[in-house]
């Protein structure tokens, strides 16, 4: 076969398998995102307990990265240290581990069984959660069908006269396998892929013990790269967990490369084969990372601490009101139009930090935390001011009928965003200081309805985003009809509290009012989150423009 040909069937399965580990995440993240991030909020034990938190969610979502950019991110708006998220990233660095050792598997046999059901589920299924199950099994598929694939593009390679000596002199030059291997993981942004390519080219012969066990090396502190390259952005306490997690992983890498280049110690004791000797060797470096992160974990944060300190400048404060809105395109409105969703779209994202938050305040309300989302608030309705401007100066334009409607879509969710920044700091933060001044408490039963409700809210909210990005009428359908969900959710949580009411329950007695009006407004923000599904639906004749049947209009 012809150098090219091997050379693109192996980029090939290398990037079937990286968008296959790709897609089980994101299977998974919209099938659980809520509930996946309120486990590692609520998260208890402790350090460890919080370590077992981010290898369990690791597993599920087959990314260590994904777990340390949502830690930081609960760092960043209080709702964790940074002592726990660097426990809970360290501990997620051992869950994809795991996943590598079960992936690495012979699973041949299961593939068409995998994507079998998978495109059965995604495909005639209507239920979301349902398809996303359809949508994780097929990723699993692929990733074993990459695996496969990757096996078969790199037999030609044995035959080749040029790679002894490439490998030969990666041998030799542990330093350059380390750096080069290191930087690959970075620019793939999965270890995991990166780990079992590593794998898959021992098993093959065309990868000796000698230059694998360097690159392995380099892959964990590359893994390390890419959660502190993906949070360079966010506040400091937010980038001090990857940093930190870098620090020790560097560390130990270097002290792990250096044993194996004077001592060369027998791989054996990991396995029979050299795949296995890869896989083992990953997850024994995990493991030692994590045992010796916990009791350093303080000293960990400390060194953040210096190395990244918080400043607070006058500066820092203008640029988290910085716009997005271009005013130099007001004369081409399509891309006026296009900066002005963008915007918006960073506003539905504070919005749903601010949501995000909230349930942790209605449970016990810290006034610090209460301030922060007030002041969240205030900068919303900066925002949507500004927004309301700018839209206000595209319709001055000569518009197609077309771009009209649009700038009036824009303005109407503009609009409907605003609203729920103000029912959180109106309603649901007044609720929580009255639940709190007069010291009461929900019922157990009570308070999973409410959190059950949030969850889905909080779904559906990252949802009418991506609708608001993408358009998609399918999404837009999905969106709509949980409405009607929600609708039943609350009639269902009303007959509950009613009969927690009958039964007696003191808790549920005391904050009967409190409760009904928490539920109300949760049903309120979710059907002015519906809204952007309008007139994508309208457009395509699937809602009707009244409610009234024909003849009674």
């Amino acid at each position: 076969m012809h150098p090219l040909m091997v050379l693109l069937n192996l980029a090939a399965a290398v990037l079937l398998l990286l968008w296959a580990v790709r897609m089980v995440r994101t299977g998974m993240e919209r099938a659980f995102g809520s509930g996946l991030r309120d486990s590692l909020r609520r998260a208890g034990g402790g350090l460890a307990g919080m370590s077992m938190v981010g290898l369990v969610l690791a597993m599920l979502l087959q990314s260590a990265t994904a777990v340390g950019v949502l830690a930081a991110g609960f760092v960043s708006s209080g709702m964790l240290t940074v002592a726990a998220g660097i426990a809970a990233l360290v501990g997620a660095d051992l869950g994809s581990a795991l996943v590598v050792r079960v992936l690495v598997l012979d699973l041949s046999a299961l593939i068409p069984v995998f994507l079998l059901i998978g495109c059965l589920l995604f495909l005639k299924s209507e239920r979301r959660r349902t398809r996303q199950f359809g949508r994780i099994t097929l990723g699993i598929g692929f990733i074993l069908l990459s695996l496969s694939m990757i096996g078969q593009a790199t037999e030609p390679l044995r035959e080749s006269e040029v790679l002894p000596g490439v490998i030969a002199y990666l041998q030799q030059d542990p330093i350059t396998a380390f750096a080069v291997v290191a930087a690959l993981t970075l620019v793939m942004h999965s270890s995991i892929a990166m780990v079992l390519l590593l794998a898959m080219l021992a098993q093959g012969g065309l990868l000796p013990l000698g230059a694998a066990v360097p690159m392995l090396l380099g892959a964990n502190f590359g893994a390390g790269l890419i959660a502190v390259w993906l949070t360079r952005g966010m506040s400091a306490p937010a980038r001090r967990i990857p940093l930190g997690n870098l620090l020790l992983r560097g560390f130990l890498a270097l002290v792990a490369l250096l044993i194996h280049w004077l001592a060369q110690p027998d791989m054996g004791v990991l396995g029979a084969r050299p795949d296995m000797q890869i896989v083992h060797l990953h997850l024994v470096f995990n493991a030692v990372l994590l045992v010796i992160a916990l009791p350093l974990i303080p000293v960990l944060v400390r060194m953040t601490e210096v190395l990244l300190p918080e400043v607070e400048t006058e500066a820092q404060g203008d640029m988290s009101r910085s716009s997005t809105l271009d005013k130099s395109v007001l004369d081409r409105p399509r891309l006026a139009i296009a900066s002005a969703k963008r915007e918006i779209l960073f506003m539905g994202e504070a919005l749903s930090e601010m949501f995000a938050s909230v349930i942790d305040v209605l449970h016990t309300p810290n006034p610090r935390q209460v301030a922060a989302l007030r002041q969240q608030a205030s900068n919303v309705g900066v925002r949507h001011r500004d927004i309301k401007l700018y839209l206000a100066e595209i319709h001055r334009n000569d518009l197609s009928g077309e771009d009209a409607q649009r700038v009036a879509e824009l303005t109407d969710f503009a609009i409907n965003l605003e609203l729920i920044g103000d029912i959180i700091a109106k309603s649901l933060l007044s609720l929580a200081q009255d639940k709190h001044k007069r010291g009461l408490r929900f019922s157990d039963a009570g308070w999973s309805d409410i959190c059950s409700l949030h969850a889905r809210v909080s779904a559906n909210m990252q949802l009418a985003l991506n609708v608001l990005v993408s358009g998609d009428t399918g999404s837009a359908r999905d969106l709509m009809r949980e409405k009607e969900r929600m609708r039943q959710l609350e009639r269902d949580c009303l007959d509950r509290h009613l009969q927690r009411l009958s039964g007696g329950n003191p808790d549920s007695i005391a904050t009967s009012d409190l409760h009904l009006q928490a539920v109300r407004t949760l049903k309120e923000i979710n059907s002015l989150l519906v809204t952007v599904a309008h007139p994508i639906l309208a457009e395509q004749g699937m809602i009707l423009k009244s409610r009234l049947a024909p003849g009674h209009g």
